[in-house]
């Protein structure tokens, strides 16, 4: 269907018609502020190896890989600003015509552009924790310790971890709120997601399966593609430009 008129059209229809609209968004969001997404054409996974990176497993294995891989990386995110896929969301939100966002993402752009709602399932970079005794940590000191020492050591010996989700750990317990919320929804908007990563790809059948009507916006197909109400292949920016002009929203 594309980004033609008539499919914004449908959406913005979608969206005026809904009581309980919600967001599920990934990478692909980001890309418009400078942070790279991970299975898109340029994504991070098609010349790195997820479990030695982003793995618990890799974690323990190899710390100094890990944090030579990520730091760098997170500390863009920290400075990154939003686009206006985050801002349409915020928008939409400030209006009443979304109740939140679910979010894949860890780098807290939807909360920089002002959503309020924000289920981070994937955690966040805004802190960090001891692996051994559970002690919290600023990123500002694992940033600090990683450049002195290569690593991120507790004074007891544990290794601090981001806190974010890495393959082979639970999800946050923003999950069972994701699962609670899309019970109820009448409108599951999904954007810059390939919906391949499980358990959160599950959350578009299970949104349809109670009854909501499916908005996906993506660069590349999806395997849910088929279930959508409204298919918007194409830039997001482009995307999200033309469904504020339509539902007549500001982005700040």
């Amino acid at each position: 269907m594309g980004l033609d008129p008539g499919a914004i059209r449908t959406a913005a229809r979608l969206f005026r018609e809904a009581q309980a609209a919600w967001a599920l968004t990934g990478a692909g969001v980001s890309t418009g502020s400078g942070i790279p997404d991970f299975r898109g054409p340029q994504g991070l996974w098609r010349t790195h190896d997820p479990e030695e990176v982003s793995s618990i497993t890799g974690f323990h294995h190899n710390p100094q890989a890990f944090y030579a891989f990520w730091l760098w990386r997170f500390q863009r995110m920290r400075e990154a600003q939003p686009n206006p896929v985050h801002k349409l969301l915020a928008a939409l939100e400030a209006r009443g015509l979304l109740r939140g966002v679910i979010t894949q993402n860890i780098d807290g752009l939807h909360q920089k552009a002002g959503s309020r709602w924000v289920l981070e399932v994937h955690g966040h970079v805004r802190s960090a924790t001891c692996v051994s005794c559970g002690k919290p940590y600023s990123m500002e000191w694992l940033a600090g310790e990683v450049e002195r020492t290569g690593v991120a050591r507790c004074p007891c010996g544990g290794l601090v971890k981001p806190d974010v989700v890495l393959f082979g750990e639970p999800l946050t317990p923003a999950f069972a709120e994701a699962q609670r919320a899309l019970s109820e929804a009448d409108l599951l908007f999904v954007l810059g997601t390939s919906l391949t990563v499980w358990p959160v790809a599950g959350l578009v059948p299970y949104a349809v399966s109670h009854g909501a009507r499916l908005i996906i916006a993506n660069a590349e197909p999806t395997p849910y593609d088929h279930h959508s109400d409204v298919l918007l292949h194409g830039d997001l920016v482009t995307m999200s430009e033309l469904l504020a002009r339509a539902l007549e929203v500001e982005l700040a």
